[in-house]
């Protein structure tokens, strides 16, 4: 069975964006390094060169290669349009939505809209075939990670304090213990952490 992934960047205080979904100097450390994340690949729009540090390029480019499948909650689909049906990690995207997909919006793609988050991780691990599924952090992967749902945490901690804006865990209500970290590994601007999820 498919492992499940909940994963962001994220601020020192558990931000992955701001009020107005502006993730400020979150992603700076995807180009502040010396090893292109996507080497060989054309850079486009849908996907901008990434070249990151050396530490962060070691664990981080195996752990993209592994995702087969990735979900998303459906603000992240508006705000990057689906990334034209085209997700930089992986070929598979399931879209957590009570809305259908966009009218006219790449009807040739196999991009499931799925309304319930326990049908949409079933969903994504039907087609990740095996393969590591991501879910992007936010309310949907919170509904998920209570729902007892997601095997791993994965945070990329950028030194930065937001404030205020949307919260890694989305609106989780109770307590929710997680294992020591299995990953802590420091890059450049940015801390990577993984946590095995307590079931």
């Amino acid at each position: 069975m498919s492992t499940v992934v909940m994963h962001a960047v994220v601020s020192v205080d558990g931000f992955i964006a701001d009020d107005n979904d502006d993730v400020g100097p979150l992603f700076d450390w995807y180009f502040n390094g010396e090893r292109p994340l996507f080497a060989g690949e054309a850079e486009d729009s849908v996907h901008p060169s990434m070249s990151i540090s050396d530490r962060s390029y070691d664990y981080v480019k195996p752990f993209w290669d592994s995702i087969t499948c990735a979900v998303v909650g459906r603000r992240l689909f508006d705000l990057t349009n689906g990334w034209e049906a085209k997700p930089p990690a992986c070929d598979h995207l399931v879209v957590v939505s009570h809305r259908p997909r966009p009218e006219g919006w790449h009807p040739e793609a196999d991009v499931p809209f799925v309304a319930d988050v326990a049908e949409a991780i079933e969903t994504a691990r039907r087609l990740a075939g095996g393969g590591v599924v991501a879910l992007s952090a936010g309310d949907a992967a919170g509904q998920a990670l209570a729902l007892g749902l997601v095997d791993f945490v994965a945070m990329d901690v950028v030194p930065v304090v937001f404030g205020s804006g949307k919260r890694y865990f989305g609106r989780v209500d109770g307590r929710l213990m997680l294992e020591d970290a299995d990953v802590v590994l420091q890059g450049d601007r940015v801390l990577h952490l993984r946590y095995p999820v307590r079931h």
